[in-house]
Parts: structure tokens; C-alpha cells; sequence
């Protein structure tokens, strides 16, 4: 339960933060009567603070998730200012969300908490206690989930107001040979470089580039490299970049990885960002897509005001029997007595369909069919319903399956390209100080979009 309720709370305290209060507690001390600091302002971002309690508990959470292999973990004064950046980021969204009018109810909050109750097989309540025993707070909890839903529905609302897709765009990602090339599984690590860089400034960061490479090569993990030396968002997971198709590789790194084999990594690359080191765990070959479609009709009847449901289930079974015993045409039938807009002209004719393109209930019962046989009525979305089976076939659906990969490839890129630039610009134009000198970045010098 120890380690559900840590793993739970790694997430969200590396994706959120909320508002603080302005100013450090103060408590008089019981031997002088004096104040004494028990917090303090660690960084402005705006008009909000983060607080030193804030990413003491979030760089905590980090260790916790880490126990037993604090080893790969950077040094500590890395790990706090790698935290920071990632609290006054989320910090930013949420002001951002609020700023446009992104608003979530108690019923939004609660919705989300059962849902992550049931991912973990427990109920709403058993989760608040598993929350509460392990010395956490429910209500914090809940009010972490709220940020993280206003920050999902900032991301959205930015996605749709500057993603499309036309077609043009998938028939040409569809030509490519890098894209029908399958998929490589990447890891990275990436040492960045401040803009308007300078030579000593490239020097450095290759040298660091260098460093990571060599303590790779000296045994050390990837994963565990990119947690001690990346500057990527990602790095506290290891710098895993998941499954993707070629086309989602940067442009620099194509042809490269193009040539590696699994388990091989890069020399460091300079790029637009810095350096990166990419590590090829895995590779794809490109998926045939087979499926079983199937070929039926229906006759549908659904209750009315006129029409009770007693009276559409007897309706029903009375069509099944002139079907069954008596052999009436169900084409026929289903022309003259059929509910289904869609398809009663058509003599209740289905067309050929994936299982569950009529949905899960229809999906059950088409696989239960031989070849001409007909259903007995069965309730389907408060309708009574009669299937026949007139045929299945398997197809390949491999080029529908790529049509729609490659949309959702170029979606994604889109729409990571979009939320960075929208990231970029928020905090560009952000106030940020970070008040302790031994947090900031060696380029940090306070102020706006200083961070």
C-alpha cells in the first residue's frame, strides 16, 4: 500500500502545483521569544510562491519512488533545482488555466478520484484512508487532482484552437519510407543549451555530454545517466521516449537511427536544443492488420408512449417466430417493421462491420451466430433486437489501420510541437525569481522568464 500510495503521489507532484500563500510561517521560538523561519519563499512565479516546505515534499516523493536505488538520482542540489523547474512550470499552467477561465466542479474532482480508486481496485473511500494512513492528505490529494484536470483542459483547449490534419498531410507521411519503416522504441538524454548560446557555453555543455557518455560506457545504466545528467522534462523517468514511428524522430536524428541497432546509442549530436544521446531499445517491424468482419441484418423495435416495452419485447418475438417456425422473409419483415432508420429500408441489411462497430452488445452476439442463423430477441440500449448472420469474411485492414497510425502520428507531433511552443512563450513572458541563489540555474539571474 506504501509504495501504490508513493507511486501515486511521485505522479502528481511532478505534474502539479497550486496556489501557495504569500509569505513564509513564521513561530516564536519557546527559548528567546524570537521568530523563527520555518519556511521560506524559494521562488516568485507571478503572483503565486512556491514554498521550501513545497519542494522539500516534492523532492521527498522523488526518494521515496527511488528507495533503494537513491544511486541514480543526481546529486542533491541537481535533483532540487531539477524539481523546482518542474513545479514552477506546472505552477504557470495552472495560473494560465485559471487566467482563461478554466473552471472544474466537485463532481469533475470526484469522478477523477474514482477513477484512480478503480485502477487501483479499491474504492473512493478505501483510497482515502490508504491516503490518510500512510500520513497524506485527502483533501491535498483532491486538490492536486483538480489542478491536474484544469492543466489537461488548458493543454486541450490549446491543441484544438492550433492542430489540424488534412488529408494531404497523411497521404504524404504515407509515401515516406522512414514512416512505413515501422517503429523504434528511443531513450535520450539531452544537455541544454541556454539561447544565443555562447562558445564557452557549448563547451560546457558538451563536456557534460561527454561525462554522460562515458559513465554509460563505464557500466552505468541509461536510464540511471539520464535521471543524473538530462535536462529534459522526462529525465527523472529515465529519459524513455516510448514507441514511435520514424517520422517522430527529429529530422537530425533520422538517418542515425535509421542505422542503429537495438541497444546501440549515439555519440552526443548537437542539436537545436543542446546535445542528446539516443539510446535504440527497440525495434518494430511495420503491423499487418488482420480482422474478422461480419455480414448481418437486424430488426429492431423500440418502446414508444404508444408502444410499452412488454409490448415491444412481444412484438419482437412474435417477428422471431414468423422467422424461425415460419419462415418468413426476414428482409421482408424487417422493411415493414423495423425501428432502425438506418437500415429497415435496406431490409434490415447491416453491411459488413467489425464486432463491435454496432457496439459491445451486438459485437457479443454476432460472434455467437453460424452462418443464416437468426437470434432470439435480446435488449440492446433500451430496444429489443433480432440478428441474423449472413456471412464473415477476415480482411486485411492494414492500410485503413496506417491511415489512421499516420493521423494520429502527425496529431501527436502537432500537437506536442504545439503545447512546447505554448510552454515556451508562457514562460517567456512569465515573472520568475527563484530567491535561492544555490537553486538557480547557472544562467538564471531572476526575473522575467528567469528560471
Amino acid at each position: 500500500m506504501k509504495q501504490f500510495y508513493t507511486s501515486l503521489m511521485f505522479v502528481l507532484t511532478l505534474t502539479l502545483i497550486a496556489a501557495m500563500p504569500a509569505q513564509a510561517q513564521l513561530l516564536p521560538s519557546a527559548q528567546n521569544k524570537q521568530p523563527q523561519m520555518i519556511d521560506r519563499i524559494v521562488a516568485v512565479v507571478n503572483d503565486g510562491v512556491i514554498l521550501q516546505s513545497d519542494l522539500n515534499s516534492a523532492v521527498q516523493t522523488v526518494m521515496q519512488q527511488y528507495a533503494g536505488h537513491t544511486n541514480q538520482l543526481p546529486p542533491r542540489k541537481i535533483l532540487d533545482r531539477q524539481v523546482l523547474q518542474r513545479l514552477i512550470l506546472m505552477k504557470l499552467q495552472v495560473q494560465k488555466a485559471a487566467e482563461k477561465g478554466i473552471r472544474i466542479s466537485n463532481s469533475d474532482i470526484e469522478q477523477a478520484v474514482e477513477n484512480v480508486a478503480k485502477q487501483n481496485h479499491m474504492t473512493s473511500d478505501q483510497l482515502r484512508q490508504a491516503i490518510i494512513g500512510q500520513g497524506g492528505s485527502f483533501a491535498e490529494f483532491q486538490r492536486q487532482i483538480g489542478n491536474q484536470i484544469m492543466v489537461q483542459r488548458l493543454r486541450d483547449s490549446v491543441i484544438r484552437d492550433d492542430v489540424s490534419i488534412t488529408d494531404a498531410e497523411v497521404n504524404n507521411l504515407l509515401k515516406n519510407p522512414a514512416y512505413s519503416g515501422g517503429k523504434v522504441h528511443l531513450e535520450h538524454i539531452q544537455i541544454s543549451m541556454p539561447t544565443g548560446a555562447s562558445a564557452a557555453d557549448i563547451e560546457a555543455a558538451q563536456k557534460r555530454a561527454q561525462k554522460a557518455l562515458d559513465a554509460i560506457k563505464g557500466g552505468m545504466p541509461f536510464n540511471t545517466a539520464a535521471i543524473r545528467y538530462s535536462d529534459a522534462d522526462d529525465a527523472l523517468k529515465g529519459g524513455d521516449l516510448g514507441w514511435r514511428s520514424m517520422d517522430e524522430v527529429p529530422s537530425a536524428f533520422v538517418d542515425i537511427v535509421a542505422k542503429m541497432k537495438p541497444g546501440q546509442l549515439t555519440p552526443p549530436v548537437r542539436g537545436p536544443n543542446g546535445y542528446q544521446i539516443l539510446k535504440l531499445a527497440g525495434r518494430r517491424a511495420p503491423e499487418q492488420k488482420m480482422v474478422t468482419e461480419y455480414h448481418a441484418r437486424q430488426i429492431l423495435i423500440t418502446p414508444s408512449e404508444l408502444l410499452t416495452d412488454a409490448q415491444a419485447k412481444k412484438k419482437i418475438e412474435d417477428i422471431y417466430k414468423r422467422i424461425v417456425n415460419k419462415h418468413q422473409d426476414f428482409a421482408t419483415l424487417a422493411k415493414k417493421f423495423s425501428d432502425d432508420d438506418t437500415t429497415a429500408n435496406a431490409g434490415g441489411n447491416m453491411d459488413w462491420f467489425p464486432q463491435d462497430a454496432w457496439g459491445s452488445v451486438i459485437g457479443a452476439k454476432i460472434t455467437q451466430l453460424k452462418d443464416g442463423e437468426v437470434s432470439k430477441p435480446f435488449k440492446v440500449n433500451g430496444s429489443w433486437d433480432l440478428l441474423q448472420l449472413l456471412g464473415k469474411r477476415t480482411k486485411n485492414r492494414t492500410d485503413a489501420m496506417q491511415r489512421d497510425q499516420a493521423r494520429q502520428a502527425i496529431g501527436k507531433r502537432k500537437a506536442k510541437e504545439a503545447y512546447d511552443n505554448f510552454l515556451r512563450q508562457l514562460r517567456s513572458t512569465a515573472y520568475i525569481n527563484i530567491r535561492v541563489p544555490s537553486l538557480r540555474q547557472p544562467k538564471d539571474k531572476g526575473g522575467k522568464g528567469a528560471a
